[in-house]
């Protein structure tokens, strides 16, 4: 299959919320309004992998930030990026249902890399659930310890990888 990369398209928001709402529970989802404001506030950081019906197959985002791990209140607001922030997050990476297995999950991790060395960041950082952690390491992440992230009362893991 041949997928291609680009930028979120607001006429996208629907099937990128389905997307967001299979890979996450309710609680673990972005909304529709924050994840509006993702695709309004940081499209460079905001990437689509498209199929070869230029429909949404999955997508990355995060904004850049100058704290070494997620907080909380990154799912919360969207704020631009800025030039002199060192890391770059990632909020969601979710490929929907019917093109997983197929490698787009790790294409988007390495487009996101590109993306970000390209803006002078040092490290791309994460969290995850347990069960994703060996998938994370297999695309180069390293475990930093247990987030003290509350979001959506689960137990999540800091991940990051230099760049």
């Amino acid at each position: 299959m041949a997928i291609t990369f680009g930028k979120p398209n607001e006429k996208d928001l629907d099937k990128i919320m389905n997307i967001e709402n299979s890979g996450f529970s309710e609680a673990e989802a972005a909304t529709r309004e924050s994840m509006l404001e993702r695709i309004k506030v940081i499209p460079d950081t905001f990437i689509v992998a498209y199929d070869e019906q230029n429909e949404p197959a999955g997508y990355i985002v995060g904004p850049a930030s100058k704290d070494r791990f997620i907080s909380d209140e990154l799912f919360e607001t969207s704020v631009p990026n800025l030039a002199e922030a060192p890391y770059q997050t990632v909020l969601s990476l979710v490929v929907s249902p019917n093109k997983q297995k197929m490698g787009i999950a790790g294409q988007l991790l390495q487009e996101l890399a590109v993306v970000a060395k390209q803006q002078g960041r040092q490290l791309i950082t994460l969290t995850c659930l347990e069960n994703l952690v060996p998938f994370y390491q297999r695309n180069g992440y390293q475990v930093d310890g247990i987030s003290d992230s509350q979001h959506a009362g689960e137990t999540w893991y800091n991940m990051t990888k230099r760049l």
